[in-house]
């Protein structure tokens, strides 16, 4: 994988835990801070180390002993009836900006693909428009928008201040008020018990046909109850001291709004009136402007979303792969073949 540096005069190597350092300090140089605001140790730990689904594929490009670019992968799974699709999902792809015009970025990412080859069925990712150019012209297929819905709750100021979510998102501008106040536990109190999470997820289901990440108490711990720096909480039904069903969301600023995100919204399988009664009072939680979500087609949520008032977007999240494998079905190149929630495909 590693050769001596030739005219690039730089070399590709592995990641290694030593490396932490120097590549946190790239991604804040080359990227920004993040969707925290900040390139913290223990987020990047939690993303790249503590996946559930293994760690990260990570390789590092280095130019006299000071690391330049990074290119990571992190592992995935997704699920269409009883086939299981090994994943991984292009995030953290960074050069330094005096490096540039080396070909790091393609060096990284044809040696890592290499690399995964015979290992991963699929390669992912949600590029923004800066970074899509690079994917299409190595090949990978833009599948389509995932879309997002929103039930406004203050139509005067979204009505004057909403551009689009996509502008607002790019604008890098935030609210200057104070955070509303939430009425939701954190996620992380709710879902602490595993006996309770997996009785609920034993009745949940999604239509077999379509590619969705396989749930079990472990990955909504890590998705929801663990990740450092986010806020995320539950609203959640019990009958008879079980559970019956919960919603994941969090409340974030959204240029000069402020937004709550459903993330995930997880109900007994045909269980409607549940879904209806989470998402209202995933609505009723705070006093913010408006009320985004994506709901999967074929989910008992995105069935009652519009009687919540949610109604669809322009836009919606950018979404590409790479198949490694010709035989994958359903044919995850068509949007169709999809069945997502908003929570597989923010924060990374």
């Amino acid at each position: 994988m590693s050769r001596p540096a030739g005219i690039e005069g730089y070399e590709v190597r592995p990641y290694a835990h030593e490396d932490e350092p120097q590549v946190l300090e790239l991604l804040a140089h080359a990227l920004g801070g993040g969707p925290l605001g900040q390139r913290s140790p223990a987020f990047f730990r939690w993303k790249h180390l503590d996946n559930p689904f293994g760690p990260s594929f990570m390789l590092v490009a280095e130019r006299a002993d000071r690391i330049i670019g990074l290119r990571a992968f992190m592992r995935w799974r997704f699920r269409a009836a009883d086939r299981l699709i090994v994943a991984v999902r292009a995030v953290d792809t960074a050069t330094h900006p005096d490096h540039q015009g080396l070909g790091v970025f393609r060096r990284l990412t044809t040696t890592a693909l290499d690399a995964l080859e015979g290992e991963v069925d699929l390669v992912f990712n949600t590029p923004n428009e800066k970074s899509l150019p690079g994917y299409l012209k190595m090949g990978w297929e833009t599948v389509g928008r995932i879309p997002v819905r929103v039930r406004v709750r203050r139509p005067l100021r979204f009505g004057t201040r909403f551009r689009s979510l996509r502008d607002v998102e790019a604008s890098g501008a935030t609210s200057a008020m104070d955070a509303p106040p939430v009425d939701a536990p954190p996620a992380a109190e709710v879902l602490r018990s595993a006996e309770d999470m997996e009785a609920l997820l034993e009745k949940t289901g999604s239509p077999e046909e379509l590619l969705s990440t396989p749930r079990d108490h472990a990955f909504l711990w890590w998705r929801y109850g663990s990740p450092p720096g986010f806020d995320y909480r539950v609203v959640h039904e019990e009958r008879g001291g079980r559970l019956r069903g919960l919603a994941v969301f969090r409340v974030r600023p959204r240029g000069t709004l402020w937004e709550t995100t459903v993330a995930d919204v997880i109900v007994g399988s045909g269980d409607r009136r549940t879904a209806a009664r989470l998402l209202r009072r995933v609505i009723r939680a705070a006093p913010v402007d408006h009320v985004t979500g994506h709901f999967p087609e074929g989910s008992d949520a995105r069935a009652v979303a519009g009687r919540c008032g949610f109604v669809p977007t322009p836009g919606g999240v950018t979404f590409v792969v790479n198949p490694l494998r010709s035989d994958l079905r359903p044919d995850p190149k068509h949007l169709g073949s999809w069945g997502l929630s908003l929570g597989d495909v923010e924060v990374f």
